[in-house]
């Protein structure tokens, strides 16, 4: 048996990774890759002499799938999370601290949140009403529309206000998206909202952490984690591992197409001769640019629109479902200063910045607070992040106006001073996809439609999830589905 995985980012990599865990003995597995480099958007580079972020930083340390990965390729007790867990949001011309006990940036604590500033005396009072009176916010349902999907933004707005849309959620759900949450599946991004909203009383209470509050003083288990020396050991590990496994990887190897043909050779161009009387399914062609390849199954891991080229010359259904998925570009600018450029206290992990402010900023990481270990007593390093769907400012700006327009709003947040020693930009166009209204059912009927082809599967994020363990579990699922389906398919053919 032979199978190609087509992309070699996280997603791909952990097909792969089950595939040479979990397919029959022999099987052979070829991974392609368009890029010059393994890892998807997971990218390290170097600042100032250490291993810094140019893609994701962490990932989510209470899903399992990155854990248990990392602790099957022996990186277990190299995982370390942030210093801090204070994180801020520039509201009003100044830093306010994140309230504790958010749900995604949904406040579940009155309390906590009237202490933070980030909401007016009119804004805390409409707040305040889903804890009072839920029934008067909580607007009108009809009988059997439970099912019916919701953006994110309506809901927030519905039912504690638009202060707590526009400074806490959207900067936070928003930003983990790159996208506007009035767009926003709640089904998708957020189904414990959608849960919530569809129940009587208050959604602060239904959203609630089981257990209720913390012990104080009880160490909190860390919300992130990432590997000492970068997300990209993980990504060298992975190839690594897998080539001692036997998998091939193939670098600068783009696929064209996809189509289904008759059983001829295997991947590797080796004949394949069918006993008397066998009855098989077609194979697997990928075109690339060193020739065609041929494969019993198939794992398409990619985005959206270079997934929906490979199918569209033979399931147009899919790929125009595949197309449907919109993506927002966003960019990075890394600047490195001498220690003593702010005059803030730079006591967290970074800043939100909410749409509302006007600003290009979306967010700032202050990544030599928030990684102890990347810290020196010379110099800080910050990244700030921009774009979202529907604000593509950032992708007609050259380096050097991007560079200049993140200094000039973070010296007016963090009172920055003279010029960095160091800048770094990087941008990642048509990177994120848009989970948008209905997405659920359209990701239903996409699988539906891959399913109706035997041997062939699809991962990636813009399916479940777009984080790193979401992304992972995607390409691990993916690769057992199509064992099953490979396996059960020879049983009956014999």
């Amino acid at each position: 048996m032979s199978v190609l995985v087509i992309g070699g980012g996280i997603t791909g990599l952990a097909a792969a990774w089950e595939l040479a865990s979990s397919a029959p003995v022999g099987t052979r597995i070829l991974v392609l890759e368009a890029d010059k480099r393994l890892g998807g958007k997971i990218l390290t580079g170097e600042v100032g002499g250490r291993a810094v972020e140019l893609g994701p930083d962490a990932f989510l340390a209470r899903r399992e799938e990155a854990l248990g990965l990392c602790r099957e390729l022996g990186l277990g007790p190299e995982l370390v999370s942030p210093g801090s867990d204070r994180a801020y949001v520039w509201v009003g011309g100044r830093l306010r601290q994140l309230p504790a006990r958010l749900a995604l940036g949904v406040p579940t604590d009155l309390s906590t949140l009237a202490r933070s500033g980030i909401c007016s005396p009119t804004g805390l009072a409409r707040v305040t009403a889903d804890l009072v009176v839920p029934a008067l916010v909580h607007g009108s349902r009809s009988e059997g529309d439970g099912e019916v999907d919701r953006s994110v933004g309506s809901i927030v707005t519905r039912r504690l206000g638009r202060e707590v849309h526009d400074r806490l959620v959207d900067p936070l759900v928003g930003g983990i998206h790159a996208g506007p949450i009035d767009e926003m599946s709640a089904a998708a991004v957020f189904p414990q909202l959608a849960l919530a909203d569809s129940r009587k009383g208050s959604l602060m209470r239904a959203l609630r952490a089981p257990g209720g509050r913390t012990t104080p003083g009880a160490p909190r288990e860390p919300v992130f984690m990432t590997v000492r020396g970068g997300l990209g050991r993980m990504v060298e590990r992975l190839g690594e591992v897998l080539s001692e496994k036997g998998v091939e990887i193939r670098l600068d190897a783009a696929a064209h197409s996809l189509t289904a043909v008759a059983r001829g050779s295997d991947a590797l161009g080796d004949t394949a001769i069918d006993r008397p009387g066998e009855r098989r399914p077609p194979r697997w062609s990928v075109a690339t640019g060193a020739g065609d390849l041929q494969a019993d199954g198939v794992v398409v891991a990619l985005p959206g629109g270079p997934a929906a080229r490979l199918f569209r010359s033979f399931d147009s259904s899919v790929s125009r479902l595949l197309d449907d998925i919109p993506y927002a570009s966003v960019a990075l600018v890394t600047l490195r200063f001498t220690r003593d450029a702010t005059g803030s206290r730079l006591d967290g992990t970074g800043f939100l910045v909410p749409v509302v402010e006007g600003g290009l900023l979306t967010a700032c990481t202050w990544i030599t607070s928030k990684w102890p270990e990347l810290a020196r007593a010379d110099d800080i390093v910050l990244r700030a992040s921009m774009g979202r769907h529907g604000d593509d400012r950032c992708s007609g700006m050259t380096d050097e106006a991007l560079i200049e327009n993140t200094l000039h709003e973070l010296r007016q947040m963090l009172g920055l001073r003279g010029r960095p020693l160091e800048a770094v930009v990087t941008r990642w166009p048509e990177s994120f996809p848009q989970y948008l209204v209905g997405h659920v059912q359209r990701v239903e009927s996409l699988e539906n439609g891959v399913a109706r082809h035997q041997g062939l599967a699809l991962a990636g994020a813009a399916l479940h999830g777009v984080g790193i363990p979401a992304c992972i579990g995607s390409g691990r699922r993916a690769s057992r589905r199509l064992v099953e389906d490979l396996t059960s398919s020879n049983r009956a053919a014999r």
